[in-house]
């Protein structure tokens, strides 16, 4: 069974998103063993300048760099990545398993998004769209994706 980690910045404050993402990770479980990785976000001023904010970005990427498995495909998301429908998404996953990678974990940066040393490290940026959405959100949408593409590598009905 393949092994996905959702390595993320910051944790899920508001109630209606950790029901959504305690709902996905449920439905995973048929699919997959899922593990989230939560690490501490800065505080992040209003108005921080470009000097701050790269250097909240270097600590936040600093402690999720830490934290990824040696050996795993790392998926960043970023709003610059590979865009990619929902097929497409499942036929990458899929692919990935062919290859004997059972470990892939997907990074989620903080509200000012990756370092530099993350997006490096990454083997894959992908992206969802040009807006921007909060974190919290992004994990419930990346997880109702990796489902998704479940379903459709098992040739299982799923709405469209």
């Amino acid at each position: 069974m393949m092994n996905i980690t959702l390595y993320t910045v910051g944790k899920i404050k508001e109630p209606f998103y950790r029901q959504a993402v305690d709902e996905y990770s449920k439905r995973l479980g048929r699919y997959c063993r899922l593990h989230i990785v939560e690490v501490a976000d800065e505080k992040t001023p209003d108005q921080a300048g470009q000097k701050l904010t790269a250097q909240i970005k270097d600590r936040e990427g600093e402690r999720l760099l830490a934290r990824f498995r040696e050996g795993g495909f790392l998926i960043a998301l970023a709003i610059d990545g590979k865009k990619m429908d929902s097929v497409a998404f499942s036929e990458q996953i899929s692919a990935l398993a062919l290859h004997g990678r059972s470990e892939i974990g997907f990074v989620i940066g903080g509200s000012l998004g990756l370092s530099d040393a993350v997006l490096k490290r990454a083997d894959m940026s992908v992206s969802f769209s040009d807006m921007t959405f909060p974190h919290q959100l992004m994990r419930v949408i990346l997880l109702e994706q990796i489902y998704r593409a479940f379903r459709i590598i098992s040739n299982e009905p799923y709405h469209k």
